[in-house]
């Protein structure tokens, strides 16, 4: 039996066990793991430096550094967490619908764990609460493969979590970490459909594709995020600038920053300076269109690439339009379905914008920053899905169950 499949069979054994646990117990269990983690805070943040250390010598960007950064802060914020996970709901269990048939067959439609989870995942240590936390919750089993540039952390992390788990007897196989970070154990795992119902990979452009195109297990995909913030004809101009301001630079490593502009061209000669002195100042380098360019000497010109690139980055792509129809047309071309806003006082442009963009989440006058599990009230999340099978948008405790038939007779049989 090889590394993999050792895991897989612990990882099906705890999620047989988990799926029997009660509410209370998987909340006494998450606040164990949450303790932990504070009191290994000290632990996590010396291995965590480590892995920061290396990202530095291998001259790793300053914003995925920062996605790989751990501080008392950032841990507190994953026990707290854990914590509003066990605030939620417990969907297991929950009896959808319930209904009588004419032949007397009672039939009901129960939501349950999907089983064993497999996650894929880059930089972002934080995503390893995350991801147990919601799992957990919803009586599934987590195995976890992080990147190698966070393997330190990962460790720390996931060792504190199976003591928290293993303080209250509870199997710390509920969370597995996959501490081989080569390249052929990722082959392996996305052909390991034996033990894994479902797996999300949650990164770049790049280890999403791979994982869809190779895995013969059933994949979530999670996006990346070329997101759009559309200026209309009638928008409020200090509200879009504090929305770009806001979407573009409060967290450039994020999926849900804004990575792509257009702008509606009535309003373009006027708006486009005080665009530029915005982002100029937090030295954001602006790729535009010709006509663009013919407004503001500062723009650098786009290509073709920059429509469709998330740069994760101090860069953002802008283009000018004659009207909303090409504005969602350009959109739904170089979008990934991830966020998209639109900043405007007329409501039929709102309403169009809304019912005719093609993402997971659609905004008016707000900033794609939003686009969080958190703040959509769902705890931590798993990820944002940009697909539109069993789930999109941000991934909470629902996204990770599936639904069995219960069906009650007396006596029944077919003619």
């Amino acid at each position: 039996m090889t590394y993999l499949e050792e895991i897989g069979k612990k990882a099906r054994k705890a999620a047989t066990a988990l799926h029997l646990l009660k509410q209370d117990e998987k909340n006494q269990a998450l606040k164990a793991c949450a303790k932990s983690l504070i009191t290994q805070e000290a632990e996590i943040l010396s291995e965590n430096e480590k892995d920061v250390e290396n990202a530095k010598k291998n001259q790793i960007h300053s914003a995925m550094i920062d996605r790989l950064r751990l501080t008392p802060e950032r841990i507190k914020a994953m026990a707290d967490g854990l914590l509003e996970i066990c605030a939620l709901p417990d969907p297991i269990g929950e009896v959808i619908s319930m209904q009588v048939r004419p032949n007397g067959l009672t039939i009901g439609e129960k939501r349950v764990p999907l089983g064993v989870i497999g996650i894929i995942y880059e930089s972002r240590p934080n995503v390893t609460a995350d991801a147990f936390g919601l799992c957990f919750k919803t009586g599934n089993a987590v195995i976890l493969r992080g990147g190698s540039d966070a393997i330190y952390s990962n460790k720390a992390i996931i060792k504190a979590l199976r003591a928290g788990l293993n303080s209250v007897a509870c199997t710390e196989d509920a969370v597995i970490l996959i501490e081989d970070t080569s390249r052929e154990v990722v082959k392996e795992l996305m052909k390991l459909n034996r033990y894994i119902d479902v797996l999300i990979p949650r990164g770049g452009a790049g280890l999403i594709r791979t994982v869809v195109e190779n895995s013969t297990i059933p994949v979530i995909e999670t996006g990346t995020g070329n997101c759009h913030v559309y200026v209309d004809e009638f928008a409020d101009f200090t509200m879009a600038l504090d929305i770009i301001d806001n979407a573009k630079t409060q967290r450039l490593g994020v999926c849900n920053a804004c990575e792509s502009l257009v702008i509606h061209e009535k309003i373009s000669k006027e708006f486009i300076p005080m665009l530029y002195e915005r982002l100029h100042a937090k030295d954001v380098e602006i790729r535009s269109d010709e006509r663009g360019l013919a407004i503001c000497g500062g723009f650098v010109p786009a290509t073709e690439e920059d429509y469709g690139t998330e740069y994760l980055d101090r860069i953002v792509s802008l283009k000018i339009v004659d009207s909303i129809e090409d504005a969602i047309d350009h959109i739904n071309i170089y979008n990934t379905k991830h966020s998209e806003a639109i900043i405007t006082k007329d409501y039929d442009h709102a309403m169009k914008f809304l019912n005719e963009i093609d993402a997971a989440c659609v905004y008016v006058n707000a900033s794609t920053r939003f686009t969080d599990g958190n703040e959509f009230g769902f705890g931590a999340e798993i990820g944002i899905s940009t697909q539109k099978l069993h789930a999109r948008g941000p991934m909470g405790l629902k996204a990770l169950t599936t639904t069995k038939y219960i069906i009650f007779g007396n006596g029944q049989i077919r003619k």
